[in-house]
């Protein structure tokens, strides 16, 4: 099983054992609870760990475990219902209002229950995360002179030149900003390029993180509808000239949810389109260290053929490794770069130096090509089973494209289908999967569902899953 939920499933059973303990009672030793719950040392540790933040359990260091005494009752429980007006009330006269809805987001950082099939996470499963190669490159960076004092606020020169030779060789290192990880890369971009109640456009099916981040800013996004081929250059062009946005966020490659990856002949229209706007492109390059082992040559990104500075480049590591190391970067040329520097730096001052110092171990290692190798492997198997799962154990729905990198498969759902329902009878069922409504920014055209295929434990696990969400659209959609 996984560690996760074995530390889940071990602290449901010690918080029940608990109740047998008097205040200050002494737990039985981590030796006892390893040979009686048939768990490891971390599992025992990580479940102590999680009931003593809880207030449950009290740690001492060669003692061992005992029971918290009991809590005294909180005097007053307060009246927060003011906040309720105050927080109404903090857009600008006239501006868009500002709303913080981090839903679309949360379903995929969710831990499921114990048992529960996880076809929703963003993020590799612990299986195919490099965790040793990841505490090698932390060990020798902890090594390193200075390695906990303060680094550039730009980032490590070393780690930028990395990035700037991964995006494009017309990329330099003083263009490269080292944030922390991609979702901060595109907070800060959409505050130093829009204004609030500013209009952006976006690609319509989009990732609900950067929706989020647009609206809590008090932006309005603006949907550009895609296709296989990726966004619609005229229906960008009439977008602009409806709006008068002067930024486009995309995913170019693999986008999410839909898979799609933007045509070569594509790809200069839209350039050309954002020129002609004087509109900033925000280039989301989120899967590049995600493509499949048949994905063949992958194109470049839009910065290495934008000299004019249109293009703001967003990319990370994390989504190949772990979800902890949150190291990415922002790739921009001209003035705007100055703005971009000034907004990361009143947000986050810099990036944690020993983060850099171990993803630039890691990148620089023997491991880092064996461990792209590996995932481009693991991810086609995953979405080759996935997707046969699904065409067969699962007529109705219909798969409408089959991307060849990412990590999910965007599900279309039969006319009239309430995709909420859907996922509450999978999550009913021991599956959990994400509704597609919050990867649109406006009505959507029809029920989806988004399918992660890189968080299960493999192959059995995907399949299991498949035929669990059969019975649960077996019981909404009213099949037998």
């Amino acid at each position: 099983m996984h560690e996760r939920n074995s530390v889940v499933e071990l602290a449901h059973s010690l918080r029940q054992e608990l109740k047998h303990y008097s205040p200050g009672g002494k737990l039985p030793s981590s030796r006892e609870l390893i040979e009686r719950y048939r768990v490891s040392p971390v599992t025992v540790s990580r479940a102590l760990a999680r009931l003593a933040a809880e207030g449950l359990v009290v740690t001492r260091p060669g003692a061992g475990a005992f029971r918290a005494t009991e809590r005294p009752a909180p005097v007053r429980t307060g009246d927060t219902s003011w906040q309720e007006v105050t927080l109404s009330a903090d857009s600008p006269a006239g501006g868009v209002p500002r709303t913080v809805d981090a839903s679309g987001v949360l379903v995929t950082l969710a831990v499921p229950p114990p048992g529960v099939i996880e076809l929703t996470g963003g993020y590799l499963h612990p299986a195919l995360q490099p965790e040793a190669a990841l505490a090698a490159a932390l060990a020798r960076a902890g090594r390193r002179p200075g390695v906990w004092g303060r680094p550039p606020v730009d980032g490590l020169p070393e780690l930028r030149e990395w990035f700037a030779r991964a995006i494009a060789p017309t990329c330099g290192t003083a263009e490269i900003l080292v944030t922390a990880g991609g979702q901060s890369a595109l907070t800060t971009a959409l505050r130093a390029l829009a204004p609030p109640g500013a209009p952006v456009l976006v690609e319509s099916p989009t990732y609900p993180g950067m929706l989020a981040i647009a609206r809590a800013a008090g932006l309005r996004p603006v949907p550009v509808p895609v296709d296989p081929d990726g966004v619609r250059p005229e229906l960008l062009a009439a977008a602009f000239r409806a709006s008068g946005a002067k930024v486009f966020v995309c995913q170019p490659l693999f986008q999410n949810p839909t898979g799609a990856v933007l045509a070569p002949e594509r790809r200069p229209e839209v350039l050309r389109i954002a020129r002609e706007a004087g509109a900033f492109v925000i280039e989301d390059d989120f899967a590049r260290r995600m493509a499949h082992a048949d994905a063949g040559p992958l194109p470049a990104p839009l910065a290495a053929v934008d000299p004019d500075g249109i293009v703001v480049h967003v990319c990370s590591l994390t989504k190949v490794t772990s979800p902890s190391l949150r190291v990415g970067a922002l790739a921009a040329r001209g003035p705007v770069l100055e703005r971009l520097r000034a907004i990361h730096v009143v947000d986050t001052f810099f990036v944690p130096r020993p983060l850099q110092e171990a993803a630039l171990e890691l990148v620089g290692s023997a491991a880092w090509p064996r461990l792209l190798r590996t995932v481009a492997t693991e991810l086609k198997t995953r979405r080759d089973t996935l997707s046969a799962a699904l065409r067969t154990d699962l007529p109705g729905p219909v798969l409408t494209h089959i991307p060849a990198g990412g990590y999910h498969l965007w599900l279309r759902l039969p006319d009239g289908t309430d995709e909420a329902a859907v996922a509450a009878a999978a999550l009913r069922a021991g599956v959990a999967v994400a509704p597609g409504r919050p990867y649109f920014s406006a009505e959507p055209p029809a029920p989806h569902l988004r399918l992660s295929f890189a968080a299960p434990a493999g192959a059995a696990e995907i399949t299991e899953g498949v035929r669990r969400l059969r019975t649960a659209c077996d019981e909404t959609l009213g099949r037998g």
